[in-house]
């Protein structure tokens, strides 16, 4: 099974064993020249089942998913572009970035906004945007890989600030360096198996310096929390 797909600005044709990646990527298909060929085999489903902890049931359908994926964000760094796992919603053209370790509450407090601001926001992407930095500018993309809730749209905005969560009895909010946000966002970032993707990678995290702001939001996952963030981080 073959299609083409534009993801990111970026045309992908992806050949697989199996019917599910192309249905989970349905809102993203289009025609042309593929920028990205992606053929997946037996062996990318047994590496990805491979990587599973032992007795982690699985089945190849969703492995192949998995891998189609890993052989589209190994090659994104060309594209001056990378994965990061994150909740990402945009408010009034401009997009905002929640990261932290899965579990911490990325995805409750992008529901706390979007309760708070209603239908001002737009779910760019709830779990595995892409992230492109270009010039001092970053844009950051949906994609399909959107989360269990399939939170996402097929859209793009350009990037004001990463904030990384942590959980607090008092809501609080800094504005931090990129020296200081560096450890958690590399945490967060897909770093390829090939050398000179995984240094294009890096360069691409030096480029967010510039380009985007940064915030550490202490937050108890009340609705205060969400209308603190948002009027420190609107600008």
């Amino acid at each position: 099974m073959k299609n083409i797909y534009r993801i990111a600005d970026i045309t992908i044709s992806i050949e697989s064993l199996y019917q599910d990646i192309h249905d989970y990527c349905a809102d993203y298909r289009t025609e042309g020249i593929p920028d990205i060929e992606v053929i997946t085999s037996q062996a990318d489903i047994d590496f990805e089942r491979s990587r599973l902890p032992e007795n982690t049931p699985s089945h190849d359908e969703r492995l192949e998913m998995l891998a189609v994926h890993r052989k589209i964000a190994e090659r994104l760094p060309s594209f001056s572009t990378m994965l990061i796992h994150g909740s990402v919603l945009a408010v009034d053209g401009q997009a905002f970035m929640f990261t932290a370790p899965s579990g911490t509450g990325k995805s409750t407090h992008a529901r706390l906004w979007r309760e708070l601001l209603g239908e001002r926001v737009i779910m760019v992407n709830d779990d595995k945007p892409f992230l492109r930095i270009t010039n001092g500018h970053a844009q950051i993309f949906g994609t399909p890989w959107n989360g269990k809730h399939r939170l996402g749209t097929n859209i793009s905005f350009p990037l004001k600030a990463i904030c990384i969560i942590e959980r607090s009895e008092q809501n609080h909010i800094d504005r931090i360096t990129m020296s200081d946000a560096y450890p958690y966002i590399l945490l967060q970032t897909y770093r390829p198996i090939d050398n000179a993707m995984f240094a294009k990678t890096m360069g691409l995290l030096d480029g967010l310096a510039g380009a985007v702001e940064f915030y550490r939001l202490g937050c108890n996952m009340d609705i205060q929390a969400a209308e603190l963030a948002y009027n420190a981080m609107k600008g």
